[in-house]
């Protein structure tokens, strides 16, 4: 029908059409695509994903190189070095590994010295400092920025209680041995940035035994670093926490004492410890069990996955 100049057309039908080719998501189908984003990112950074189906494949990332990214990495590689060893010098290690006490509990605060407590404790916070500002300014440096500065917040207001508290130090120090798996974790990544499989006991010609030995060196105290301080000593330290704090409130009838204002702290790195965990062996083994079915049934596509890397 021809228009005058007074008449415009009407294409709001086209705009039905749209939605009915293209209906909207659910809530529950947003936030679930928006949970599989935070998944893969979180496990992209230190391991290899699949785009599509989002379960981590053998072997680690390549890494190409960037400049910002690696002088961050060498600088945490550098600094946790005498934050781990200043926390070392602040426990008696003969109490602390001795198991001949059968039957009785083992009280950590028994060994903990707190000889260089002051030196460890403003290292510490400038080491938090530092990397922090670092990463706010050069966002790039890293893959979460947000997620990094939020960590290093959480973790300045969890320290000022042992400086003000005695009593609490050796938490710190139990707490911060997890930086010896965060070196681990930063070493698997600057010092095998081809991406090799570290389980693989043959590596191609060009890599030389002193390098397959390293990443598998790192690889594997990763590994124990990670199952023996954030999956056991974290959540033990929770309920020692949780004991300490109901001990606290018998005694002032009160929940204003240090171990409440800091329990929820304790209690988020406790569930983000767990829940890293739990994602990564929930999509190892789904992906296994999809490789597996997918050999029974002769499927070379999936298969081409695990060509020689086999391993974490």
């Amino acid at each position: 029908i021809p228009l005058d100049s007074t008449q415009t057309r009407d294409y709001s039908y086209l705009w039905a059409l749209h939605l009915i080719a293209n209906p909207m998501p659910s809530a529950a189908a947003v936030r679930k695509r928006r949970k599989g984003r935070a998944h893969t990112a979180l496990l992209g950074n230190h391991y290899r994903v699949d785009s599509v189906d989002r379960l981590v494949l053998p072997g680690l990332p390549k890494y190409d190189n960037d400049f910002n990214r690696d002088v961050h990495d060498c600088f945490n590689l550098i600094v946790l070095v005498p934050v781990v060893i200043l926390n070392m010098l602040n426990w008696n290690w003969d109490v602390l590994l001795d198991f001949s006490r059968k039957g009785q509990t083992l009280k950590m605060a028994d060994a903990w010295t707190g000889e260089w407590f002051s030196l460890f404790w403003w290292v510490t916070l400038s080491y938090f400092i530092v990397d922090m500002a670092w990463v706010a300014w050069i966002p790039s440096c890293v893959k979460s920025p947000g997620t990094i500065i939020k960590h290093h917040i959480a973790t300045l207001i969890y320290i000022v209680a042992p400086y003000m508290y005695p009593h609490t130090r050796f938490f710190m120090g139990a707490c911060m041995s997890v930086e010896v798996n965060t070196w681990f974790l930063i070493a698997r990544r600057i010092f095998n940035k081809q991406g090799f499989s570290p389980w693989v006991i043959q590596l191609p010609g060009t890599v030389s035994p002193a390098f397959s030995i390293r990443i598998k060196f790192i690889s594997i105290f990763f590994y124990i670093t990670w199952i023996s301080i954030r999956c056991i000593l974290y959540p033990f330290l929770l309920w020692h926490f949780v004991t300490l704090a109901l001990q606290q409130y018998r005694v002032q009838n009160s929940i204003r004492n240090v171990e409440t204002l800091v329990l929820p702290i304790h209690f988020i790195f406790c569930m983000l410890n767990l829940r890293w965990t739990y994602d990564l062996c929930m999509s190892k083994i789904l992906y296994w069990k999809r490789l597996s079915t997918a050999r029974r049934r002769g499927n070379k596509t999936m298969d081409a996955y695990s060509y020689s890397d086999k391993g974490l």
